[in-house]
């Protein structure tokens, strides 16, 4: 196997695990709509251990705009419910001595701005990421080339990668445009 092809197949992954990383971030990222990833990152004191509240119960969606919490044991009904409310996600969470109910607010104008925002600076960052994936598998190739690879193998090689990153371009900026429009959605 040819080194150009070596380092396109290893930036290729590179780039994938990009956007499999700015989906995952996005997907933290409220857009309205009731989702059990939103509380992926608080954190729940569990018998002097911090874990995350879907370590200690059952998150699941009731409706378009309510999260139901359903603790392994009664005993976690209060610390899930501070935990929530520390976490200072502009949630009221609801005990009802079984489960917690969540009940999500619609966003506000200047709340979707920010969101959108938030976004937009998630895929500045996954596009940052794929050029530098770019740049290092670019050096890559004239490192090779100086060890001699042929200069029309090095060349043909920088044009795929040059494709390559446009390509994972676009589909970052399909995604961060996807994730805007859900969030302007009311």
């Amino acid at each position: 196997m040819s080194q150009v092809k070596i380092v396109l197949d290893s930036t290729k992954a590179l780039m994938e695990k990009a956007i499999e990383h700015l989906e995952s971030e996005l997907q933290k990222v409220r857009a309205g709509k009731a989702n059990p990833v939103m509380l992926e990152n608080v954190m729940v004191d569990y018998y002097g251990s911090r874990v995350t509240i879907s370590n200690c119960a059952s998150v699941n969606t009731q409706d378009a705009r309510t999260l139901v919490i359903q603790p392994w044991e009664k005993s976690m009904l209060t610390p899930i419910e501070k935990a929530i409310q520390a976490a200072n996600l502009g949630f009221n969470p609801q005990n009802d001595g079984v489960i917690i109910r969540i009940v999500v607010p619609p966003l506000t104008e200047e709340r979707r701005r920010d969101l959108s925002k938030t976004a937009k600076s998630l895929g500045e960052d996954a596009k940052i990421a794929t050029r530098n994936l770019r740049k290092d598998a670019m050096e890559q190739i004239k490192k090779a080339q100086k060890d001699g690879l042929p200069e029309d193998e090095a060349k043909d090689g920088e044009a795929k990668i040059q494709t390559l990153t446009d390509t994972h371009v676009a589909k970052i900026d399909k995604h961060v445009e996807q994730k805007e429009k859900e969030i302007m959605t009311v």
